[in-house]
């Protein structure tokens, strides 16, 4: 298979697939906070919480598609990126938490990603 094509084997959008791994990243650590709120009892973080977790599922398959170099990437783009602006939205809401801050930020930075590289 000496004649084999890896250059199909690498991402052809490695900044967009960079920042949908770090969206999934920051938004786990989101997530994981805003549980350990509601164990001590602060339900305030629930909005936060479901906003991400959606992101979370969007952007992991964003990634995959990435990975993959799916033909569906352009379409999928603007659902993530619409996805991503909600999620940011709500997360500012908490910025004085670091991991809401940080997940917002991430979300920030995929949709610029978006509309650098696809758009």
């Amino acid at each position: 298979m000496s004649g084999h094509d890896h250059s199909k084997h690498t991402a052809q959008q490695p900044d967009v697939l960079s920042a949908a791994n770090t969206c999934l990243d920051k938004g786990q650590r989101c997530i994981a906070h805003c549980l350990v709120s509601f164990t001590e009892g602060d339900t305030s973080l629930a909005d936060c919480a479901m906003k991400v977790h959606e992101m979370q599922e969007i952007c992991g398959a964003f990634s995959y598609l990435l990975a993959a170099n799916s033909s569906y990437i352009k379409e999928y783009s603007v659902i993530c990126e619409k996805v991503c602006k909600d999620c940011a939205k709500e997360c500012r809401k908490h910025e004085q938490h670091h991991e809401c801050k940080a997940c917002a930020e991430a979300c920030d930075d995929i949709v610029a990603a978006i509309d650098l590289h696809l758009v």
